[in-house]
């Protein structure tokens, strides 16, 4: 694959410093109420941009897509995204392709995500899979802060290597951290090159030798109500019942603000429609809102 390569070959961004390698992306999104509508507004410098806003649920709710026409990450490439969504404000950012790590040379790729969500506000963080490419070295962060009042939901598909083309992940490392101040916070490191990142990769308490890793969440800035956390882990669980591999799949409550789903599976297609299932069924129950995908998902 040349497209490592290409990038690294390619004249500095706006915002990169002129002969540091690497790519060098940021964008900021800012989401404010204006009576039924939601203006979503957004600054770029570098690659990574707004391709479009939409209102397919009316106009309380702006999507926004994001892309990066680079195509993927490589070593020494920095992604930076800022969000904020502003009081009784409901945005829906996600993306019209997958977000790939490529193999680095021997430097490090970034993206960091940081979201607040003011009282009132609503925010949806559905971007497609993560694929890190075999010998890719890279790092993503996420963290979103909620004030009392703000609710979210979000996931992330992390698959490793290109299982249908015969390309396991064997070398490299892949770091994730998301966090929610003061309810929930992960961190992980896949190596396969070390002995204990290989058992992770193979054994029933880790990945148990598959290839994607499916994390979807609902958090609030104040504690769900009791009756409302017990029906939100009772449609997942449902949901989960029905999945194809229903013994790699779980969903727990690991803080009164937050519902978290974990499914593995060998493929993410595997897994795909009972992800957006759950994520439907906890749109009603916390908005009474209507399944409304994205249109870029059918294209």
């Amino acid at each position: 694959m040349n497209a490592p390569r290409d990038l690294r070959d390619a004249p500095p961004a706006a915002g990169m410093p002129a002969g540091e390698p690497g790519w060098r992306g940021r964008l900021a999104l800012r989401y404010r109420r204006d009576g039924e509508r939601t203006i979503g507004v957004d600054r770029h410098d570098g690659p990574l941009r707004v391709l479009k806003r939409l209102y397919p649920e009316g106009p309380g709710t702006c999507h926004h897509v994001l892309v990066h026409p680079p195509g993927g990450i490589v070593g020494g490439d920095r992604l930076e995204i800022d969000i904020d969504v502003g009081e009784n404000a409901h945005a829906l950012v996600t993306t019209p392709g997958a977000t790939r790590f490529y193999r680095s040379a021997g430097g490090l790729a970034a993206q960091e995500l940081r979201a607040r969500v003011a009282a009132g506000g609503r925010l949806e963080w559905l971007p497609l899979e993560t694929i890190a490419y075999r010998g890719a070295i890279a790092v993503n962060r996420m963290r979103f802060e909620l004030a009392a009042g703000a609710q979210m939901i979000g996931w992330d598909i992390l698959a490793l290597g290109l299982p249908a083309s015969g390309e396991r992940f064997t070398q490299g490392r892949f770091e994730q951290d998301l966090a929610l101040p003061g309810a929930w916070l992960e961190r992980g490191i896949v190596d396969p090159g070390d002995r204990l990142g290989e058992l992770l990769l193979r054994s029933p308490l880790g990945w148990d030798g598959q290839s994607a890793l499916f994390t979807l969440w609902c958090a609030g800035g104040s504690d769900w109500p009791a009756p409302l956390a017990e029906a939100l882990l009772a449609a997942a669980r449902e949901r989960l019942q029905a999945a194809p591999d229903p013994g790699r799949c779980g969903a727990t409550a690991p803080h009164p603000r937050v519902v978290v789903v974990r499914a593995l599976a060998d493929r993410v297609e595997a897994l795909w429609p009972t992800l957006q299932a759950v994520r439907d069924d906890w749109r009603h129950l916390l908005w009474a809102s209507e399944p409304a995908s994205p249109r870029v998902w059918r294209t």
